[in-house]
């Protein structure tokens, strides 16, 4: 059995201290902690927020965003090199750079980008400079060299060593001037996922990684994938989006596949959950997820 790397990134350099930096302790009182092998491997503190927006690149925090991915990056490459599997629990999305920075310094990997948006904004189309709402384009080599070029490895991930999983958003980030999607970058909107099934879907989207990216792939999950009527609990609300049973079939999919070499979780905000029953349930979700990853190595 591959120990599981629990790793806390409560880092919202990239958003606003709304409360998604309590998403880590969050689901570890969920009871998270008690998946099969999983151990925890420490956290990763971010530097103080900023609120003003920087004047050069356009976004908020840069220098800090760049300084704690560098960190972040460190921490997740330790969990790699000791053959555990990471999991890192944000934070807001902008975490997705450390980790993809972790595996560009071992080599080529793929992306599945599980995401009710595909957080593909440019600064200047982005109305208050949030990385949070950028980390794809700038995961991907586009935005301002600070960000996109981490250490001179940039880009983090190819076009075409990414899919973009379940996103609802096209129409509101097309109106608000996001830049398009390049071709070479697969994307399964809502729609598409639903046409073949949930699981279908996602054993398609491995294989598709798997052939392009020999490394492996990263799973990056921010919880607004799921449908608003179930979670609530997210900053940037919109309607529709994955049932409970649709995620937990598409992360047992992921997750049991060999190729896949880490998982982070994003955007769940506590302060919108104030019973718990949320971040308990999405912690139920992730622990089976995890637990079939488990099973099929024992």
């Amino acid at each position: 059995m591959r120990e599981i790397a629990i790793i806390e990134a409560p880092s919202v350099l990239g958003l606003r201290p709304s409360g998604v930096q309590d998403l880590p302790t969050a689901l570890l009182d969920g009871d998270m902690a008690s998946t099969p092998g999983a151990v925890r491997a420490g956290r990763v503190e971010p530097p103080a927020y900023d609120p003003t927006r920087d004047a050069g690149t356009g976004v908020l925090n840069p220098q800090a965003i760049a300084e704690y991915s560098t960190r972040l990056a460190d921490a997740v490459g330790a969990a790699l090199d000791e053959g555990r599997f990471p999991v890192v629990l944000g934070g807001d999305c902008s975490i997705l750079l450390g980790n993809l920075l972790a595996l560009r310094r071992r080599g080529r990997h793929g992306l599945l980008f599980l995401d009710g948006h595909t957080d593909f904004y440019q600064p200047s189309a982005e109305p208050a400079g949030e990385a949070a709402s950028m980390e794809l384009a700038l995961a991907t080599g586009r935005g301002p060299g600070l960000l996109t070029d981490l250490e001179g490895r940039g880009p983090l991930v190819r076009d075409e060593d990414v899919v973009a999983f379940g996103f609802r958003d096209a129409a509101e980030s097309a109106q608000a001037g996001m830049q398009p999607l390049p071709a070479g970058l697969h994307a399964l909107d809502l729609d598409a996922v639903r046409a073949s099934g949930a699981g279908t879907a996602a054993r398609r989207a491995v294989d598709r990684l798997a052939a392009g990216a020999g490394d492996g792939f990263w799973i990056h999950l921010d919880v607004d994938v799921l449908d608003d009527a179930i979670m609530p609990a997210v900053d940037y609300r919109q309607p529709g989006g994955l049932t409970w049973d649709e995620l937990e079939s598409v992360l047992r999919t992921a997750l049991a596949d060999a190729r896949a070499v880490g998982l982070d979780v994003t955007i769940f905000n506590p302060r919108l959950d104030p019973d718990g029953a949320i971040a308990a349930r999405l912690a139920e979700c992730l622990r089976r997820g995890l637990s079939v990853r488990n099973a099929a190595r024992a």
